[in-house]
């Protein structure tokens, strides 16, 4: 450009001039240093004026964020805290019963013995100072890894979060883990835990105290809508941070793919094994990791059906081809081999059908007899390519069960920063979706609508492949 009359060149317009590319979909993964609590992250472009907050996740020491599109250049400003100023976070927790292998030991054993469960792994920057069973069987192993590691068992909820006093609340979280133990059955096929019971106790505390902290939730909310909806809603009244959940959604893939995010879908069908209600829960939590990251994000499910026996291979409600791409991706098919069918294998199947707000239709095959696995396949509405894509959610059966790891660094992660990794509305709406389930079930298979079931939400989580389990140990037998 010639020179002005003073013999300046002129500044020009900048990025106007330049009429640059605009960049997006740029993700940032990296590790945070030990006792840091991220507060906020900025970002800084010459375009725009102020700073702008975008929204991050943390799980464990890895912080993560997307950068907004840009055009020239991009700068994360991301600000920082000592956590608690070096105090020990204080953790309780709260269970059915504690023996070799149930959830409570394989979730809150690596808060105690470390990840690997031998006490030679990674130990949390988290301390479970308190527990509370509820039940006491004679394989009990809390009492003694209390003497061993230090930690006080109360006889209530109550004192476990006042440490003994009753009165003020002594914990910095806590870590409900209400699965397994002797509890009735319902007529529907669901076991009934002291979830609600629980969880009220918790909040008779945090009320007399004047203060809340975050909660870690295993597996669904409740056996049962009504309860489930008044956990939910008790937890956002108190502004408790809540994640809930299944461990299934972290676990390895393979293939390592994802839902792609923002795409239309048209179906996806899921396999499942094992009890309709504890290993059912899993499957709809794997189902809807998946599902929430489409287009327009999550507007609910509008109605529920449950079909057994010889009208699972009949019924032309779901994509028979998207149930052979899922079963194709499963490893321990031994039980399929030779002449006899997976008709033939599969005794007494059961087909949950999902329909959603948006036209999406879920489904789920539990095939016990043919399959010890979880997989899914699903088709895209649109343009996308491939048009299906499929993936075996894969879980190493073996101690020291690695397969919970990711959903306790996640719990670590909420209660270093006060913010859960993903919403407890996926939660809120499995665990809606799988009574309904049931209760169609118990109607002898008819359709039930659920406009109750009206859960909008969008999720930023983002899975990623797990590092490599650690040599396995045998589930039962001396070694730890």
């Amino acid at each position: 450009e010639l020179p002005r009359n003073n013999g300046r060149p002129s500044p020009g317009q900048g990025a106007a001039d330049e009429n640059p590319i605009p960049v997006g979909g740029i993700t940032v993964d990296f590790a945070i240093p030990e006792g840091l609590k991220v507060l906020e992250v900025e970002v800084l472009e010459p375009e725009q004026q102020n700073p702008q907050k975008i929204r991050f996740k943390r799980e464990g020491n890895r912080l993560k964020f997307s950068l907004p599109v840009f055009r020239v250049y991009s700068v994360a400003r991301i600000k920082v805290e000592p956590l608690q100023s070096g105090r020990l976070i204080k953790i309780a927790g709260i269970t059915t019963e504690y023996r070799r292998n149930s959830h409570a030991d394989v979730i809150l054993g690596k808060l105690i013995e470390t990840d690997t469960l031998d006490s030679q792994g990674y130990r949390h920057p988290v301390r479970m100072t308190t527990l509370y069973t509820d039940q006491v069987p004679d394989n009990d192993k809390s009492r003694e890894l209390a003497q061993m590691h230090k930690f006080k068992i109360h006889d209530s909820i109550t004192n476990a979060l006042t440490n003994g006093t009753g009165k003020r609340l002594a914990v910095d979280g806590v870590m409900l883990v209400v699965e397994h133990g002797d509890y009735p059955m319902a007529e529907d096929g669901q076991f009934w835990y002291p979830k609600r019971k629980m969880l009220e106790e918790v909040v008779e505390v945090f009320d007399q105290s004047k203060r809340v902290v975050p909660i870690f939730f295993d597996k669904h909310l409740s056996d049962n809508w009504e309860e489930a909806k008044w956990i939910y809603d008790t937890a956002k009244e108190k502004k408790i941070p809540m994640l809930a959940g299944s461990s299934i959604p972290n676990v390895w893939r393979y293939p390592p793919v994802d839902v792609k995010r923002g795409a239309k879908l048209k179906e996806i069908v899921a396999i499942n094994f094992g009890h309709l209600d504890s290993y059912g829960f899993h499957a709809l939590e794997m189902v809807q990791s998946l599902v929430e990251r489409r287009a327009g994000g999550e507007t609910g499910v509008k109605r529920v059906r449950c079909i057994t026996g010889e009208e699972v291979w009949t019924t032309d409600l779901y994509d028979r081809g998207l149930l052979d791409e899922a079963m194709a991706r499963v490893w321990n098919r031994n039980q399929l081999r030779g002449d006899r069918t997976l008709e033939q294998r599969v005794r007494k199947p059961v087909l949950f059908i999902f329909d959603y707000q948006d036209g999406l239709r879920a489904s789920i095959l539990t095939l016990n007899g043919a399959v010890a696995e979880w997989a899914a396949a699903w088709k895209y509405a649109d343009t996308s390519k491939p048009s299906v894509e499929s993936t075996l959610f894969w879980v190493p059966e073996a101690r020291p069960f690695y397969g919970f790891s990711r959903q306790v660094k996640a719990a670590v992660s909420m209660f270093q920063t006060g913010t859960p990794p993903w919403p407890v509305e996926r939660t809120l709406l499995t665990s809606g979706a799988l009574d309904a389930a049931f209760q169609s079930r118990l109607k002898g298979g008819d359709w039930l609508e659920t406009p109750w079931l009206d859960v909008e939400y969008t999720s930023d989580w983002e899975w990623t492949q797990p590092d490599p389990p650690p040599h396995p140990r045998p589930i039962h037998g001396n070694l730890p």
